[in-house]
């Protein structure tokens, strides 16, 4: 694999330090001429095929200007297929609508513009294209838990590069969800082959995200990075790793929040977030930030709010048992001048602060919700929520582990906001 003389390029991960194979991240050089370039000479690609963000196909001149250096690095035509956009949480509809115009068009290599569902999507679409599924039946044959799941199942064998404009960070991973419009289930489908290959870092491109969807999904990076060094099955490696993570998000996402046009703590951002999902690929289990968060997602609420809204109230509900843990996060936090400065500002004491105060000061100096009532859930849902909540894998390996409806309650009635 080739790199440019202003590049960074290396892979994501350490080698073994990932389950499966590592992508490589590339920045320093703009997007457009980076992506260009790796098309045609690392993956020796000449047939691209791009899913874009809509809001950026609108509202921007991104997407000409990517195709532009494309076809001038490969010659016209090298773009055979453009998706302006697809529905949140991936529907089939979408997804198949793309296999069926990528296949036709005889696409070699995927690139998305953009974050989010557009990433879950183009991995669904690679192993959707190796295994020629067409159909809502045929998908409902992919997804790794499915009852009718298909044997042999094909590895996905087209590559995907990466352009994100949010810090979900589901480019360095093999896994995505996709809903099936006729059940509305959304199902998690897993590869080790559907990873994206290359990630290409561009905080100037993330200036177009809007500010709190860039905040809050910083939040959701911070939430992997202090429940993986929070858990009862954390490692010292992991905790590195995290604590790492802690160190670029949170002062990044408080300097963006006062400078939103300055470069330098986005990209302090864009690595902090590879580096949290990095926790998730050392295999720690999260908490119940989590797992409560992930019954909120179907009542329309981000997962970067349901961070914001959730972590510091589970980290107190969780303080008798894992005080230790905690006050680890918290020598982390306090260690960085420019988090310290606002904390004190805030009027927090070092020596008497628990962490969920201090993560409490962090996310309202972001201007992000605290509370259920903000994010548009109101006290009646809190039962079935509740209830949800308890089915949930994480829920189970929150450091007090969640077994009753009531030990819900008690995280929700701190958040509820009314």
């Amino acid at each position: 694999m080739s790199h440019q003389g202003d590049e960074t390029y290396l892979p994501a991960f350490a080698p073994g330090k990932s389950p499966h194979e590592s992508p490589y991240i590339s920045y320093g050089t703009p997007y457009p001429k980076a992506c260009a370039h790796h098309v045609a000479s690392t993956f020796h690609a000449r047939r691209v095929y791009i899913l874009a963000s809509g809001a950026l196909s609108r509202n921007t001149s991104d997407l000409p200007t990517l195709v532009s250096a494309l076809e001038s690095e490969i010659g016209d035509g090298a773009v055979v297929g453009i998706r302006k956009g697809v529905k949140p949480h991936s529907h089939y509809s979408d997804i198949l609508e793309i296999v069926h115009e990528a296949k036709t068009a005889n696409a070699d290599i995927l690139v998305t513009l953009g974050g989010g569902s557009l990433t879950d999507a183009a991995k669904v679409i690679a192993l959707a294209l190796a295994n020629d599924a067409t159909t809502l039946d045929d998908l409902e044959t992919l997804y790794f838990d499915s009852p009718s799941l298909r044997h042999p199942l094909l590895p996905a064998t087209i590559p995907i590069i990466c352009i994100p404009t949010s810090l979900s960070a589901g480019e360095y991973t093999p896994l995505a969800g996709a809903t099936n419009d006729a059940t509305k289930h959304k199902h998690s489908f897993q590869h080790l082959s559907i990873g994206p290959r290359l990630v290409i870092l561009s905080p100037e491109l993330s200036t177009t995200t809007p500010l709190p969807i860039w905040l809050s999904t910083g939040v959701r990076a911070i939430d992997h990075c202090v429940e993986a060094i929070c858990s009862t099955a954390s490692t010292a490696e992991g905790d590195a790793t995290a604590a790492k993570g802690l160190r670029q998000l949170v002062p990044g996402l408080l300097a963006t929040k006062t400078a939103p046009r300055d470069l330098a703590p986005r990209m302090r951002c864009l690595l902090g977030a590879r580096d949290a999902i990095g926790c998730g690929l050392l295999r720690v289990p999260m908490g119940a930030s989590h797992g409560i968060g992930h019954q909120l997602g179907p009542l329309g609420v981000g997962h970067g709010d349901t961070s914001c809204v959730l972590l510091p109230a589970v980290m107190r509900f969780n303080r008798p048992v894992n005080a230790a843990k905690q006050d680890a996060v918290l020598r982390v936090l306090w260690g960085e001048a420019a988090v310290a400065a606002v904390l004190a500002r805030r009027g927090l004491d070092r020596e008497s602060a628990d962490l969920g105060a201090v993560l409490d000061a962090v996310v309202r100096e972001l201007g992000l919700p605290r509370s259920l009532k903000e994010v548009g859930v109101g006290r009646e849902e809190l039962p079935a929520l509740a209830e949800g909540s308890l089915r949930d894998r994480y829920c189970r390996s929150n450091p007090v582990p969640l077994r009753e409806r009531g030990q819900v309650m008690e995280i929700l009635e701190m958040v509820v906001g009314d």
